[in-house]
């Protein structure tokens, strides 16, 4: 009877095991998905690229409660969630997009190269950075979401000079002391934060839908939402001091 009851507990431990496992398969799934998105943009067919990367984006936002819930850093030691995460990220958020930014002739084609070179090693920095989060989970400088600085110069198609000082000043951003909003970990008006990335997502979609031939209203919501994600902390900290 105890020899069967200590295989029904191994059984249990081993697929326990299995299943913290999958979690690092779901995740390192992603880095499949940035491939697929790579050879879409290599065809240039810019939508079906970030709808992979946005699948890419919901497996990020996805595994991290997953693996905790599982408790899969305890289960499988051997194997690092936040170095596999980070390397995933880099090539969804960055490399991928740092591609179609260059390749797309929405820059400058004299500064094409340099920016595209400039974005994956900033980018790269960024990701090996311990300091890329404060305490109260805010990112330090320009988060490396090179995924969604390239949607918005897909969508708002700026001139070729404007694009290029935008990657330049993101860039240079990277490197920056101010705090941008982590959308899924800041406490503070998390529930206006939800609900504006909830109606960034069906915007987002629907500028993908229609091959970003949207109306102006759509347009100016999804630049609102991101000005708050990037400028909410600094308004707040500005508002306390004036206060004080």
């Amino acid at each position: 009877m105890d020899q069967i009851n200590q295989q029904d507990s191994s059984t249990v431990s081993t697929g326990i095991r299995t299943a913290a496992f999958s979690v690092h398969i779901f995740t390192a799934l992603g880095a499949g998905i940035a491939l697929i998105a790579l050879l879409e943009a290599v065809r240039e067919h810019w939508a079906a690229m970030f709808w992979w990367l946005g699948a890419a984006l919901a497996i990020d936002a996805l595994d991290g409660p997953l693996a905790r819930r599982l408790d899969v850093a305890r289960l499988q030691p051997n194997w690092s969630g936040d170095v596999l995460d980070l390397v995933v990220d880099f090539v969804t958020y960055v490399f991928v997009p740092a591609y179609a930014i260059t390749a797309s002739g929405l820059l400058l084609p004299t500064t094409a190269a340099l920016l595209g070179v400039g974005i994956a090693t900033s980018g790269a920095l960024y990701f090996a950075d311990r300091r890329m989060k404060s305490a109260d989970n805010h990112f330090r400088g320009f988060p490396g979401l090179w995924n969604v600085a390239a949607f918005y110069l897909f969508l708002l198609h700026p001139p070729l000079a404007v694009s290029s000082l935008a990657a330049a000043a993101l860039i240079a951003a990277t490197f920056l002391p101010f705090h941008v909003l982590h959308p899924m970990r800041v406490v503070r008006l998390r529930w206006l934060t939800l609900s504006l990335i909830a109606i960034w997502a069906v915007l987002a979609a629907n500028a993908l839908a229609n091959d970003f031939d949207v109306g102006a209203w759509i347009k100016i919501v999804l630049c609102a939402i991101a000005i708050y994600v990037v400028a909410s902390d600094a308004a707040i900290r500005v508002l306390r001091s004036t206060k004080a």
